[in-house]
């Protein structure tokens, strides 16, 4: 490695930076760490990470359904406000089928309990973490994770512009599309949706000859 001149990506501990709710008897954990569903629009999850540029701090919020990995929705924001993840739930609604049922897991921070988050998840099953426990989200917070040591940690980010780029990049260009995952069987997001797809489709196909 240092032949070559390669250094490790230092991965930066895990710290709370989530305050509880005031409501935390009430957010049950559904979902219970069962993260392999056997269908798209089954589980979805999300969280908030904060992205550091020369102007100051913006964060990026996703939605990954569990099924694929797949980054189905994101916004970058210059605030943690509820309206950024309003804005990206309704993204994935209006680019996914949620006529099935669909849990929502999220941490349990003040935008994920607001009258709003309900509102806009009203037909959808509600989960959360349990405190200051980030294994319970552990497929988002790693997705967060991997975004910045294989990606932006590289570069010195101007700013929300720059960062919106760069984050563009990574996830419509690279992580959904090319890059491959374990959970996949080692192909990419996409891919692995567009096999279920195929599968299905065929599946159907011959239930619908042998009925005739």
């Amino acid at each position: 490695m240092h032949a070559m001149g390669i250094k490790a990506q230092w991965i930066k501990p895990w710290t709370t930076t989530t305050k509880d709710s005031n409501f935390s008897d009430e957010l049950h954990n559904v979902l219970d760490e069962h993260f392999n569903p056997e269908r798209p629009n089954a589980v979805w999850c999300t969280d908030i990470t904060y992205i550091w540029t020369q102007d100051g701090f913006v964060y990026l919020n996703c939605i990954m359904d569990l099924f694929a990995r797949k980054i189905i929705a994101w916004t970058l924001a210059d605030t943690i406000e509820v309206s950024t993840v309003i804005e990206t739930i309704n993204k994935a609604k209006a680019v996914r089928n949620t006529d099935l049922p669909l849990i929502i897991h999220s941490d349990r921070g003040s935008q994920y309990v607001s009258n709003a988050w309900h509102e806009a998840t009203e037909k959808m099953q509600r989960s959360y973490s349990h405190k200051d426990y980030p294994y319970d989200n552990a497929c988002i917070e790693s997705f967060h994770s991997l975004i910045k040591r294989e990606w932006l940690n590289r570069f010195n980010i101007q700013n929300q512009k720059h960062a919106y780029r760069l984050v563009f990049e990574y996830i419509e260009t690279f992580y959904n599309t090319v890059r491959i995952h374990s959970h996949c069987d080692y192909m990419s997001p996409n891919q692995f949706e567009a096999l279920y797809e195929r599968i299905n489709s065929r599946l159907l196909l011959s239930r619908q000859n042998f009925s005739f």
